[in-house]
């Protein structure tokens, strides 16, 4: 059989709730159709029939709770050998699904038949029993049992038990029929919808990620480009800076023997030489970004490391200016936690937004980094959660925030801030893929990246990093790491 189990878990698990509803609305209205109505119901037979419901599900109930630790067991096993192609302990198959949607068919027949068969207003009921197998089960399942359904109610036409009831006691009876049934119905419909809402929205998140990725790879591409393309130009432009450099200052040696021969003092110094000499360590500059953007681009993404998010910060903070200063509040039990990421593509990243925060920054405006810990349940900051001891427990997630008192973004500008070569520079002072490849590489280990930004109110990049890797976020960090270089 066919185990579908996360889909089936869940299913089972609702339709099990669904059935205590059930046995306790049956309850209700045979009580209340004796008492109140006063119609002679063979109660006994009426209340073992739904006694068999009550057992039945009992019966599913500790089947679930005993085999809810199987599960989880079977789920990890099956995440590193793959799943296994029968139900194990306490889980479910689809047929098995099936299997007691059928017996709740057989259970309303049984109540039907007991109760006027056809005349008992509440054979709408199975309806709501194919409205639930359509949700629940594969069209094939469906199908099997509205075909059961169909051959139940054709039973009920030759073979029940009469009821005598008055009229109006008949039209009170399906008035409470289609509620019930108008309301499972509009439950299920609405399930779906919302179903179909999310299965579009994370559609749509899968084809944003995917339409990142083609950029990342198309950055990778031209990185790659760019640095064998542009070796060759420079190498000669080094080399006739070189040359160039070497004439000069031979002839002005040879202008300086020939002043002193004469008497004369030395020479002025010929300023061309200063200029080879700069075009000489400019050239060397640009075979070094060029080197950094051939490793960022190689065929092999940068493989996980332990770190802390203090050496993360450190690392970030190398080579950022003196001016403005990077104030930083770092609690140590949240600063010490470790992290499994790409160590040198985060710190990257990180390095990127720190350059954003000191360019929108006065000289005498610092910079502040804060982090703190952020469990699934929301964020709790880890210096206000700190008891006695000094020490709090760690969340799921490590927030480091970083935040300028610069002049800010207004709402148009921070609707566009991460798309590639977009920037608010001034010309040559970046390319406007820092904010692009700092989020793409957040966002491939698993982490979120969110702006806040007000005009005079400067800005705050939250960065959000997990405690603990994601796996499937191997193939799009490859490519960000690939691609990655700060601008």
């Amino acid at each position: 059989m066919r185990v579908i189990p996360e889909r089936t878990a869940v299913n089972i698990d609702w339709l099990v709730r669904l059935r205590w509803a059930e046995i306790v609305g049956q309850s209700a209205t045979v009580l209340a159709a004796q008492v109140l109505f006063g119609v002679a119901l063979p109660i006994v037979a009426l209340l073992a029939v739904v006694g068999i419901g009550l057992l039945s599900n009992l019966a599913l109930e500790v089947r679930l709770g005993r085999g809810e630790s199987a599960r989880r067991a079977a789920s990890a096993a099956a995440a590193g050998e793959g799943a296994s192609s029968s139900p194990g302990p306490g889980s479910f198959s689809e047929g098995q699904l099936a299997a007691v949607m059928a017996l709740d068919i057989f259970l309303l027949t049984a109540l039907l038949f007991l109760t006027g068969g056809p005349l008992n207003p509440f054979g709408s009921l199975y309806l709501v029993q194919i409205a639930l197998a359509t949700v629940m089960v594969r069209a094939a399942w469906s199908w099997m049992l509205v075909v059961l359904s169909f051959a139940c109610y054709g039973v009920l036409l030759v073979a029940h038990e009469p009821l005598l009831m008055p009229d109006a006691t008949r039209m009170i009876g399906g008035w409470v029929a289609l509620g019930v049934a108008s309301a499972f119905v509009v439950h299920f419909l609405l399930r779906i919808t919302g179903a179909l809402a999310a299965r579009e929205a994370e559609l749509a998140a899968a084809r944003h990620l995917a339409a990142r990725q083609e950029r990342l790879a198309s950055l990778a591409t031209m990185a790659a480009g760019a640095a064998h393309e542009l070796s060759t130009p420079l190498g000669t432009v080094a080399l006739a800076a070189k040359e160039l450099e070497r004439a000069l200052s031979s002839r002005q040696q040879e202008r300086g023997a020939a002043d002193a021969n004469e008497g004369g003092g030395p020479p002025p110094a010929d300023p061309l030489i200063e200029d080879a000499r700069l075009i000489r360590e400019q050239v060397g500059r640009c075979r070094l970004i060029l080197d950094q953007m051939a490793q960022g681009a190689g065929t092999i993404g940068e493989s996980l490391a332990n770190v802390t998010v203090r050496e993360l910060i450190a690392e970030a903070a190398t080579g950022a200016r003196a001016q403005p200063s990077i104030h930083r509040e770092l609690p140590d039990v949240v600063s010490e936690a470790p992290l499994e990421v790409p160590r040198r593509a985060v710190a990257s990243a990180l390095r990127s937004l720190l350059t954003n925060a000191q360019d929108a920054s006065a000289p005498d405006q610092a910079v502040v980094v804060r982090v703190r810990a952020e469990s699934g349940q929301g964020a709790a900051d880890s210096m206000t959660s700190m008891g006695a001891s000094g020490t709090a427990p760690l969340g799921a997630h490590v927030v480091i925030t970083i935040t300028d008192r610069g002049s800010g973004m207004d709402a148009d500008v921070l609707s566009r801030i991460g798309e590639p070569f977009y920037t608010t520079k001034a010309p040559g002072r970046g390319m406007g893929l820092g904010m692009f490849l700092a989020r793409a590489v957040v966002e491939g280990v698993g982490g979120t990246l969110h702006i806040e930004s007000a005009i005079g109110r400067g800005t705050t990049v939250k960065v959000t990093l997990p405690q603990s890797p994601v796996a499937s976020s191997s193939a799009l960090f490859s490519k960000a790491s690939k691609a990655w270089k700060p601008t």
